[in-house]
């Protein structure tokens, strides 16, 4: 239940509810349950009572919490329509529910509207039409209506309020003639009043101008969505057609004589008045845009914004998977490629993160390669194949976690040798940012490798792959080239160049000389071999000479007009391979490398800015992939400091408006095609742009541009394209993803300088602490920050990350209606030092404000993690801060317990054992063990409302900072591990000596109790915290970086008390069972824990006090179970047996035991099936003395 309060919070996508939710006992039939999941029908409707009442609460307060009602209707509506809730059981138990609360908590309508919202959902028609307890439902539904009293009578969301109540009367009227005598006369007689207004405002020819609505009105036309959604939607697609159309223009190098039309521009309707409709009505509008936008017809800029900001307002009740979804309705709509285009716009500049967020981005990009791999070899398809390409690329930079470069998984990639590239780069980010999450994606890896390098002949420099992940770095540096056996690919690019040069340079002279033929172009494409087309640019390179003017460009470009788009990419990467080869063949003969460079970007704006005959994006990264060669960066820095192209990218920012399309209100200026696209990309094209531009092609390219340059250790190059190109990087939908993976991906190896430059890629949208841009900021930003800082780290993770403890029922209790809702007060701004928060009235934001990550929770957390890669301290003071804290929190708790909702009686000592740390007998119990605060932490840090007692919130903050150092490098973990095991090897009462083994046996079976226990009687032991701060990292570990783990015990080593054997245990222990589908891991930590077994209880073992055997039963008792649940694959059946080569470990540890000890294991017998479970150990053998 925590778990579900926490998801209709925080709203998770739509595909993690899919993946958890059972269907409704009633909606089952035949259908088979859905693996793994956990939360019955039940469930949700508890969870969505509480948090009905949650907001109600809130609203009663006068805090202004609409759009938390929007946010949550969207998800109601989706969990109605899947059938995840019994609507009649739904209504009856919250009916129960409001009657049970002694304040009455129903005072508004809100719950009528959220019931309005799903009242057109089939199933819930089919409860109120054909169900047998439809009349009481009925009623029960119209129990609900209030007589609306708002504090703002005429704001617009009151007066749809208060005309809901007879919305819905005259919904459930026109649905059942059964139970008219039910509704509430009075309610009907009031919906007279909406259709006069309706009458009023439609009257005549004049159009409703959805820009100048005053309050009034923009609540009237929310109130007619429920009533009259399809007139309403009629009207909008008028408002949206209004400007009439024209005809568009046939350009001087299109054929056809086919007529086409084109919508004028409007103004697209502001997303404050869409938010309001009706989920009826948008479904309605977005099936009849979609309707129009593909027509045949080219929509205007307004008809596709207001259809994106449709489907970016309501999340989970609009998504669609669009390929499919137009396929389904029309098979062939996609055929025609205007439509095709307008799909591939809308996807890569409205919808990726929508996509990425509802995790349909790896599918996306599945379908996307298949349509652009049909495209690659085909003559003249140049723009849509660019633009799939560039999409493609948008698709694989966003992923989070490991992907298959093939749905099927077989053979050779889809992808263009551009994507393939990328591919390998965004591996390695993810690998060594995020971790792969699951063992068979390890097994995976090196199949995928080969099925992306089974078309490329590329490989990557020595400088990409010291930096690269380790287990993708061995793959990639031992890969041997097919034909030579070598991995200088400069050598073997030139061998190949110089073989057919003389061939290349013949047909080029033929070709490209200013006198050439205009015939010969259709003898050279039709009659050359593509072995030779391939260097067609690089021959052109040679025969300039420096000199543009000797080449035919009317030639040269109709060539690379008519070839095919993958044999340009090929003449893009070989003229580079040339252009390079010949630069250092000039340095040979004295030329000097100023000169050079000078003409080298002379000859590259003839291809790209004089004639526009090559992609600029797709040439940078040709550019960036030979850095090998010193001089390409070089050259990619010319180009990016050019006038011609940061003209482009200024006349772009100018014309789309503020980086937050969604809150434009236009009307928008459609760009001009040949200007918006050159002329390679738009020769013979006649369909107009929506939101293409050549300078929205290098979004994703420049973010790679400064991973090769800090690859290459030019820092200052970094930081100047960072600061001429920062305005423009606002645009890129993924730059918060790209800011958080390049410090980690980095981190250790960034100046401060260049840290602050790439912060400044977000702007001014993300929630920084105060604290944090005053440390970065300042002169002492070397120096760690403070206690309190990471402090109110950790406490804004409890507040905003860490799903609430509470329930709304439990919070009513304590008078704090805010508690289990954000867990800070929403009426007031946050605090300004608590890191992840806002100075907003919101607790929550709607999807379209943070599309990137997608969700509040994961912005908070993600914005903790770049607070702390952008410190340029170690990971040692951070990790040691961090640890501190965890260690001493409930006594700093204790100190700030006058202002949290806990007693301050329920603070004290109560317990026999101290705070920490514990100890088995009395002569622990001295005042001077009592462990004292964090010092250097000051306790008002957590004098805060959080709605929680100090027991709960300590361990919410242990919690929190596990999940925390789970997210970071593996730097940090190191020396989490180091610091764990110091604190238990310093432990006072594991060095003294002085104790006898049933003291220490006592203290730490104590000191190893679920923290929470502990946390109850105030028996919180340093021990106990950090072990507990282990289990919370390990929970949120990916599997590749649990091996890691094996350095704890490690560094514990040797073990030589039975107090230190079962702290490992303790610690190590809950991984095994998480390992069981990853055997050579499960075999290291099982053998790992074995081997210190044997320190303690070896045959040549001598222990400082005698230990029997039996002391260690549940030890064995566990090791037992846990290589039956391996063999198992998951929970211990009666059949289970081991897998052998885990049987031969455990022989071999056990021969290494006494006696006593090795009897305990004589069940595990090296033949499985004759091992056997044992819960119980017999008693060993007693030979005769």
């Amino acid at each position: 239940m925590r778990c579900l309060r926490h998801a209709l919070r925080s709203t998770p996508s739509p595909d993690w509810w899919r993946r958890v939710l059972l269907l409704a006992p009633c909606h089952r039939h035949a259908q088979s349950p859905t693996p793994g999941a956990v939360f019955t029908s039940d469930m949700i409707s508890e969870a969505t009572i509480e948090r009905i009442v949650e907001l109600l609460k809130l609203t009663n307060s006068e805090i202004n919490c609409w759009q938390e009602w929007l946010i949550f209707s969207d998800v109601f509506y989706f969990l109605m329509k899947s059938g995840c809730i019994d609507f009649v059981d739904f209504v009856e138990k919250l009916v129960l529910r409001l009657q049970e609360d002694e304040q009455h908590i129903l005072k508004t309508n809100h719950v009528t509207w959220l019931l309005a919202q799903i009242i057109r959902v089939e199933l819930v028609m089919n409860a109120l039409n054909l169900d047998s307890r439809k009349v009481e439902t009925t009623r029960k539904i119209v129990s609900f209506h209030k007589d609306e009293k708002s504090s703002d009578p005429n704001s617009p969301q009151s007066i749809l309020l208060d005309f809901i109540s007879s919305c819905q009367n005259l919904r459930i009227w026109s649905l059942n003639t059964s139970t008219r005598e039910y509704l509430n006369n009075e309610q009907l007689q009031k919906g007279k009043q909406i259709d006069e207004w309706w009458r009023q405002v439609s009257k005549g020819e004049q159009m409703m101008d959805y820009m100048n609505l005053d309050d009034r009105s923009i609540g009237m036309f929310w109130v007619v969505s429920y009533t009259m959604a399809q007139p309403a939607c009629e009207t909008v697609m008028n408002w949206l057609t209004s400007a009439g159309f024209t005809e568009l223009l046939t350009g001087p190098n299109v054929q056809s004589t086919e007529r086409i039309m084109m919508m004028l521009e409007v103004v697209p309707l502001p997303i404050s008045l869409l938010s309001g409709f009706s989920i009826n009505l948008c479904m309605k509008l977005a099936l009849q845009m979609e309707d129009s936008m593909f027509s045949g017809q080219v929509p205007s800029i307004a008809m596709v914004e207001t259809y994106c900001r449709l489907l970016l307002i309501s999340p989970h009740s609009l998504f669609r998977s669009h390929l499919s979804h137009l396929r389904q309705r029309n098979q062939a709509t996609l055929t025609k490629p205007g439509n095709t285009i307008l799909v591939f716009e809308i996807l890569n500049y409205r919808l990726l993160p929508l996509y990425r967020y509802q995790g349909k981005s790896k599918a996306l990009m599945y379908d996307v390669t298949k349509m652009i791999s049909v495209l690659k070899g085909k003559r003249g398809d140049h723009r849509i194949f660019r633009l799939g390409e560039n999409l493609c690329m948008n698709l694989i930079l966003s992923m989070r976690d490991f992907f298959f470069v093939k749905r099927e998984g077989k053979g050779p990639t889809d992808f263009t040798e551009t994507l393939n590239r990328i591919t390998v780069t965004t591996l390695a980010i993810i690998i060594k940012t995020r971790g792969i999450a699951e063992f068979e994606h390890l097994l995976h890896l090196q199949t995928m490798l080969e099925q992306i390098l089974a078309t490329s002949q590329h490989s990557w420099s020595e400088k990409t792959l010291r930096y690269f992940p380790s287990i993708l770095r061995d793959a990639l540096s031992g890969r041997m080239d097919k034909r030579s056996g070598q991995l200088d690919k400069r050598t073997l690019a030139i061998q190949a160049w110089q073989q057919v040069e003389t061939t290349v340079i013949n047909q080029c002279t033929q070709l490209l000389s200013p006198s050439a033929d205009p015939s010969y172009v259709v003898t050279y494409i039709n009659h050359s071999f593509p072995l030779h087309r391939q260097y067609l640019c690089a021959g052109a390179w040679i025969l300039m000479h420096g000199h543009s003017e000797n080449i035919n460009s009317v030639n040269l470009g109709r060539v690379l007009r008519e070839v095919s788009p993958e044999e340009v990419t090929s003449n893009i990467y070989t003229m580079v391979d040339v252009m390079l080869h010949h630069i250092h063949l000039e340095l040979q003969r004295g030329h000097p490398l100023q000169d050079l460079m000078v003409k080298t970007v002379s000859n590259l704006s003839f291809f790209i800015w004089t004639h526009e005959l090559l992609p600029l994006d797709i040439l940078l990264l040709a550019l960036i992939d030979r850095d090998d060669d010193p001089h390409a960066l070089r050259i990619v820095v010319s180009l990016l400091d050019s006038k011609e192209l940061q003209q482009k990218v200024k006349v772009y920012l100018l014309s789309r408006g503020p980086p937050e399309n969604w809150a434009q209100t236009g009307p928008f200026k459609r760009s001009e095609l040949q200007k918006a696209l050159g002329n390679h990309l738009s020769w013979k094209e006649r369909y107009p742009t929506f939101f293409d531009d050549i300078a929205a092609r290098l979004l994703p390219v420049i973010p790679l541009i400064i991973y090769r340059f800090i690859e290459n250790d030019a820092m200052d190059a970094a930081d100047r394209v960072l600061q001429i190109y920062a305005s423009f990087l606002h645009y890129y939908p993924l730059n918060f993803t790209f800011v958080r993976d390049i410090l980690a991906y980095f981190y250790g190896h960034l100046p401060g300088k260049l840290i602050l430059r790439i912060l400044n890629v977000l702007g001014k949208k993300v929630p920084f602490s105060d604290p944090f841009l005053q440390h970065i900021n300042s002169t002492n930003a070397t120096m760690c920050p403070p206690l309190d800082y990471f402090g109110t780290l950790l406490l804004g993770l409890v507040n905003h990350v860490i799903p609430s403890l509470n329930s709304s029922s439990k919070t009513a209790q304590t008078g704090d209606v805010s508690s289990s809702f954000a867990r800070a007060p929403p009426t007031k701004p946050h605090l300004s030092s608590q890191p992840g928060s806002t100075n907003s009235l919101e607790g929550q934001k709607p999807f379209y404000q943070i599309q990137d990550p997608g969700t509040y929770t994961q912005l908070v957390l993600e914005t903790a993690i770049i607070e702390i890669l952008s410190f340029p301290v170690s990971p040692s003071q951070i990790v040691s801060s961090l640890v501190q804290i965890v260690l001493h929190i409930q006594p700093t708790l204790v100190q700030s317990s006058n202002g949290l909702h806990g007693s301050p009686n329920s603070i004290g000592q109560s317990s026999v054992l101290p705070t920490s740390p514990s100890g088995g007998s009395t002569d622990s119990l001295g005042s001077t063990r009592i462990a004292p605060s964090v010092p250097g932490l000051n306790a008002s840090v957590f004098a805060c409302r959080t709605g929680y007692t100090c027991q709960q919130l300590s361990c919410l903050l242990i919690q929190a900072c596990g999940l925390l150092l789970a997210q970071l490098p593996p730097e940090f973990h190191v020396q989490l591990y180091l610091e764990a095991a110091r604190v238990i090897k310093e432990s006072w009462w594991l060095t003294e000596g002085k104790r006898s083994f049933g003291e220490l046996e006592s203290a730490v079976r104590y000191a190893l109790l679920d923290p929470t226990w502990a946390a109850q009687d105030n028996t919180s032991t340093t021990i106990g915290n950090v072990v507990a701060l282990l289990h919370a990292f390990f929970s949120n570990l990916p599997q590749e970086w649990l091996e890691g783990a094996h350095l704890i015990i490690k560094h514990l080593r040797p073990v030589t008390s039975v107090a230190v054997l079962r702290i490992s245990f303790r610690i190590m222990g809950p991984l095994l069972p998480r390992l069981a589908n990853a055997h050579p891991l499960f075999s290291k930590t099982l053998s790992l824990l074995l081997n210190i077994l044997v320190d303690v209880f070896g045959r040549s073992t001598q222990p400082p006090a005698p230990v029997e055997a039996s002391e260690i039963a549940d030890i064995i008792d566990f090791l037992h179970h846990v290589i039956h649940y391996e063999g198992q694959g998951g929970p211990v059946q009666a059949s289970s047996r081991p897998r052998t080569e885990v049987l031969a470990l455990c022989g071999r540890a056990a021969e290494s035991l006494r006696p006593d000890v090795h009897h305990l294991f004589s069940h595990l017998k090296a033949d499985s099936n004759a091992s056997v479970y044992a819960a119980a150990h017999p008693k060993p053998v007693q030979t005769p003395s």
